[in-house]
């Protein structure tokens, strides 16, 4: 088997997929999926204006604070991950394992009023990946994969925080 140039390409250096479109839903969106991505592939794919910049910062910030209470992967969802334009936030949840609570900040900890705190200081939302969705009875990194407007399922992208050159590059300074 050979491959032409752009399919090498495709498979040895693009981790995220294209979006696609999903019937019913207003923006495209990832396909069905859970995505290895690094915080510098989503910068590139997603932090193109300066809302989704504000946000990529946001989301930086806040995973550096998970990354020092010991948290390995973080999962990315919501408009943030999709063909939205100006998104007015991203989701995220985070894998409680390893996790040294006395270290946690405890916004992570405080789902009130939406959990305002988090968005005022982050931007985004973030829940325990295992934490049960009473939307839908399972898991937020289920949930995630489900569009809001269709019910159909989608991608979402993982981040591993102990590899991510961009959160060690900051852990470390």
């Amino acid at each position: 088997m050979s491959l032409t140039s752009d399919a090498l390409q495709q498979y040895c250096c693009m981790m995220i997929p294209s979006l696609v479109t999903l019937s019913g839903s207003p923006w495209d969106v990832l396909p069905p999926g859970i995505y290895p991505a690094t915080f510098a592939e989503i910068e590139h794919g997603y932090a193109y204006n300066e809302r989704r910049r504000f946000l990529f910062a946001g989301l930086i910030d806040a995973s550096l604070h998970l990354a020092k209470a010991g948290c390995q992967i973080v999962f990315l969802d919501g408009s943030y991950v999709s063909a939205k334009p100006i998104p007015g936030d991203y989701d995220a949840c985070w894998d409680p394992v390893g996790v040294d609570f006395t270290k946690l900040d405890p916004v992570f900890d405080d789902f009130d009023n939406g959990r305002a705190n988090q968005k005022a200081r982050f931007g985004g939302e973030f829940f325990p990946s295992t934490l049960m969705s009473l939307d839908i009875g399972a898991v937020f990194t289920e949930f995630f994969q489900i569009d809001r407007f269709t019910g159909k399922k989608k991608g979402i992208l993982r981040i591993t925080l102990s590899t991510d050159e961009t959160i060690i590059r900051r852990m470390t300074s």
